[in-house]
């Protein structure tokens, strides 16, 4: 990837995540708390809380609230992953909704001329993966709730239909992504003025033919959505589009329970999502810094940093080569996440000085650096001990950018989270190879990363972020912010960050990193890059029995509590 190339990517990074004009939001309460990257969608998880549901129930109804009010990020288009820990059982489950390929989906689809055509896995038919947010956030509900699927689902119908007001982040995406919108005639009605000017902050947003959508599934379930009339507008759309979905594909969806990976970490368990999640970067790094006293380095010391960065790096490669569908050839990460290959990585990781790229994994992949577009996490728990993290996505900014006729779905374009060719990046500048590639019916990988932590039985942090592979360094240096250098939740939110994905050989870093630490990583080989701000986590912490909550200001949103 050339210097140009690269450099378009960082200021895209920039252009993206320009931080929020006003501090953290935090919330203290006793009984329950949801943190979420939009207030409206907060609201909606608690007044569950409120009416005797448990944390999943909460969570849901949240789910389903934010891909309303959050359209750009995620929607019932996409797909994601749920974390769950109930309390009474002493088990965490880990639910998998991610989209898979088409059973029309081959290897070499975005290929052309023997060379990768990235917006074919970006922009229209083609880059639709099956959706499984439906499936997925009704059987949790299902499983672990305790309302009924059309109370949870009626914060998010009433806001499709009632509309709300549009914030600051979904201004801000609409502006940035103001051509594919006027191309699209579906979201331009939604999106745009008559005049096709962009709708701006405080303007009501209404989605009436997703309100319709909604209401049906509320009555219906998921089959409503896999089955009969709003699949066959799914498919008509994707395949007038230039895409290969079939209703056959939506009717044999299903979402996947599994075992969630978990490690031990300062005298608490953490829990994360297994692939094709790639939260095992986050415990692969815990596990190279376990036998180090960070808090001696200083928090946000040179030396803590150089440290973080390096055990960063291993961790990406790893993940590079390694992960992907675990049903379709990606391989285990317990071998990763084992005591002895840590140790064996903090062992290669020179105090004073960085490692040449290659030196990390056994392929010298090109990639351009991090940026981060779409996706959003929300955190849940209530009284009774239960917590849930989950991450829903519909990968860039407003998906494929086709909707699926008189429904209101925007559809994903989760496609190019595959690696299209073994060593050439998508758009987060990520590589795989051949555990993720394209193949029939095979979950693409993610960076989606939700992580509950608990102390013996009792959880005390539920986290996860959007931001591509921001979401990795960002959940990972919050939650060492909090376990290792005792912050609250507002504080390790707000707490600067740096980013380093291994290839290419950058190390991104926020502003409140000090003039004089970035000169000290610089000395040690590091090339320093400075951006606005890094991607979104949003965290519900409990401690002694008071909830709290904090909102990532990066992004917007708010944690509300009861």
């Amino acid at each position: 990837m050339d210097a140009d190339r690269n450099g378009i990517r960082l200021l895209l990074l920039a252009t993206v995540l320009a931080p929020a004009a006003r501090p953290a939001t935090a919330a203290w309460a006793p009984h329950g708390m949801v943190a979420s990257e939009h207030v409206l969608a907060s609201h909606a998880g608690v007044d569950m809380l409120k009416r005797g549901g448990n944390a999943v129930d909460a969570a849901v109804a949240t789910a389903f609230a934010v891909c309303v009010v959050n359209p750009s990020s995620c929607g019932i288009g996409g797909g994601g992953f749920m974390l769950i820990y109930m309390k009474r059982a002493h088990r965490a489950v880990a639910l998998d909704y991610r989209e898979v390929a088409p059973a029309a989906a081959t290897r070499d689809m975005f290929v052309r001329d023997g060379k990768v055509v990235p917006d074919l896995s970006l922009r229209g038919g083609l880059a639709v993966a099956v959706p499984g947010e439906v499936a997925g956030l009704t059987t949790a509900l299902r499983r672990y709730g305790q309302l009924p699927l059309a109370t949870v689902m009626q914060p998010a119908i009433q806001l499709a239909r009632d509309g709300f007001p549009v914030g600051q982040h979904l201004a801000n995406e609409v502006t940035q992504n103001l051509a594919g919108l006027r191309a699209a005639p579906a979201l331009a009605h939604i999106f745009l003025h008559p005049d096709g000017t962009p709708l701006l902050p405080g303007e009501i947003v209404r989605q009436p033919e997703l309100a319709g959508t909604l209401q049906r599934i509320a009555g219906g379930g998921a089959h409503a959505f896999y089955d009969g009339e709003i699949a066959a507008r799914i498919v008509r759309s994707d395949r007038a589009a230039g895409g290969v979905l079939t209703e056959a594909d939506l009717a044999s969806y299903h979402p996947t329970w599994r075992t969630p990976l978990q490690a031990a970490y300062d005298g608490n368990t953490v829990y994360a999502m297994p692939p094709p999640s790639s939260a095992g970067v986050v415990l692969e790094v815990l596990g190279i810094l376990r036998g180090d006293d960070l808090r001696a380095l200083g928090h946000d010391s040179p030396a803590y940093l150089h440290l973080l960065a390096e055990a960063m790096k291993h961790a990406f490669a790893d993940r590079a080569q390694h992960f992907g569908d675990p049903d379709a050839g990606g391989e285990p990460p317990q071998k990763l996440l084992n005591p002895q290959n840590t140790a064996a990585l903090r062992q290669r990781i020179d105090a004073s000085r960085t490692l040449e790229p290659n030196a990390y994994g056994s392929s010298a992949l090109a990639a351009a650096p991090a940026s981060d577009h779409g996706t959003s996490h929300l955190s849940v728990m209530d009284a009774d001990g239960n917590a849930v993290a989950c991450t829903t996505t519909i990968n860039t900014g407003f998906g494929s950018m086709v909707v699926a006729e008189g429904t209101g779905i925007v559809l994903n374009n989760e496609m190019d989270d595959f690696a299209a060719q073994p060593g050439v990046p998508n758009v987060y500048g990520l590589v795989g190879a051949a555990a993720n590639a394209i193949a029939p019916h095979k979950r693409p990988l993610s960076s989606m990363a939700p992580v509950i932590v608990t102390h013996g039985a009792h959880p005390v942090l539920a986290l996860g972020g959007s931001g591509g592979p921001l979401i990795l360094s960002g959940t990972l240096q919050v939650l060492l912010n909090v376990l290792d250098f005792h912050l609250d939740a507002t504080a390790a939110v707000a707490a600067p960050r740096i980013h380093d994905q291994w290839m290419p050989p950058v190390l991104v870093v926020e502003p409140g990193v000090p003039t004089a630490t970035r000169e000290a990583l610089v000395g040690s080989g590091h090339a320093v890059k400075e951006v606005p701000a890094m991607g979104a986590i949003q965290v519900v912490r409990q401690d002694a029995g008071v909830f709290e909550g904090t909102a990532d200001p990066r992004k917007g949103g708010e944690a509300v509590g009861w």
